[in-house]
């Protein structure tokens, strides 16, 4: 991708543009970071073990120039004593070995994290190709890359002619001292030289890690269009989104017009609301509201009920507030149990009517609170 499209991408990366780039093994590395914790952990696991390595390869070296009459004589025993040393050595080495191996696992987290990615390890052919090759030679980032080269050689150059000039008369005077005693000293020299110069490459290091992170961010961005697709692709496209809305809401509606039957009763207003309650006898909950709906869908549930003879009653006040404040499979509010008591009080009534007998009362009052009815001006104050 060239530069000049680069300079249109003004949006952050989406969380899934960040995840298809880890999923292909693109993550912000800092190689200056790599180095200077693998480089911090084998100088401190050398300080720390120096002396007993030291000791270790100075009787491995005694060990090697001392030879007995039967070793000589006698090749097995020779070779089996070089074997033992060289494990010995091993041996000593070995923390140190590990620890170097654990920082560098490690190191990843710093910048990017762990990643394991099959993609990364896929042929791209496009990578063959001289002509993308050249523009890379070329880009801002490898311009970035070479001034950074620039500047690691001008730090670590200048920390280590500093330190060549410290110790520099300290070195000369090395040839005056006792052998065992100049030995020491050359390793504590070595040894400060050494982290003088690790310094450097972490002061590098801890200016690179951001600007890698940023440089990632930066590479990853996207421009105002790719965002846009991205959120139709999210999303999905909108008329699609209604289509199935639309075809949620019928299939919701038939299966709340094929409990219609089942209903106790039909609360309506007469024309405008319907709700259609059903109590299940022995149930320690409350009635529930199996149907509802306005306009066209209340006068298909009066319909229903009709036809398959459930209870239809007119309680306009009580067939709002239940449209209002329930949902359908909601049992009834609490403040409506007095109310709808007594709507199915009537409607079991009816059921028990036969002809020659008292025909139950219609229920004219009923108790519906004043706020809970939305055409109630009650109902549009703010709460105190």
């Amino acid at each position: 991708m060239s530069e000049d499209s680069d300079a249109e991408k003004t949006e952050a990366a989406s969380e899934r543009r960040l995840q298809q780039a880890r999923d292909e093994g693109d993550v912000p590395r800092s190689r200056e970071v790599a180095t200077f914790t693998v480089l911090i952990a084998a100088g401190a696991g050398l300080w720390v073990m120096g002396g007993s390595m030291v000791r270790t390869l100075s009787a491995s070296l005694v060990s090697g120039l001392s030879l007995t009459r039967e070793q000589v004589y006698n090749p097995d025993i020779l070779i089996t004593r070089i074997l033992v040393d060289i494990v010995n050595v091993l041996i000593t080495f070995l923390p140190v070995g590990i620890a170097v191996m654990f920082v560098a696992l490690a190191s990843p987290l710093f910048v990017g994290g762990w990643l394991f990615s099959a993609k990364a390890f896929m042929p791209k052919f496009s990578k063959l190709n001289p002509i993308s090759g050249i523009t890379n030679m070329v880009s801002k980032n490898s311009l970035v890359e070479l001034l950074k080269a620039i500047v690691k050689t001008i730090v670590v150059g200048s920390v280590a002619y500093i330190v060549i000039m410290k110790y520099k008369d300290a070195m000369f005077g090395l040839a005056n001292e006792p052998l065992r005693e100049s030995s020491a000293h050359m390793l504590d020299m070595m040894a400060m030289s050494f982290f003088y110069l690790v310094g450097a490459l972490g002061f590098i290091a801890a200016i690179d890690a951001p600007y890698q992170m940023w440089h990632y961010a930066n590479k990853l961005k996207m421009t105002r269009q790719e965002t846009v697709q991205e959120s139709k692709e999210n999303d999905g496209n909108p008329q699609i989104k209604g289509k199935i809305r639309q075809m949620q809401r019928e299939m919701a509606r038939g299966r709340m017009m094929q409990d219609v039957p089942t209903a106790d009763v039909v609360v309506t207003n007469p024309t405008h609301y319907a709700v259609a309650l059903k109590y299940a006898d022995g149930s320690k909950g409350a009635p529930k509201v199996v149907a509802k709906g306005t306009d066209e869908v209340a006068a298909k549930i009066r319909e229903l009920a009709k036809e398959h003879k459930v209870a239809i009653l007119e309680a306009p006040a009580l067939a709002r507030a239940l449209h209002k404040h329930t949902d359908i499979g909601d049992e009834i509010p609490a403040r409506l149990y007095a109310a709808v008591a007594e709507v199915l009080a009537y409607v079991y009534q009816l059921r028990a009517y036969r002809p020659g007998g008292r025909y139950p009362d219609r229920p004219v009052k009923l108790d519906v609170p004043a706020d809970m009815d939305p055409n109630n001006p009650a109902s549009q104050k703010p709460p105190q």
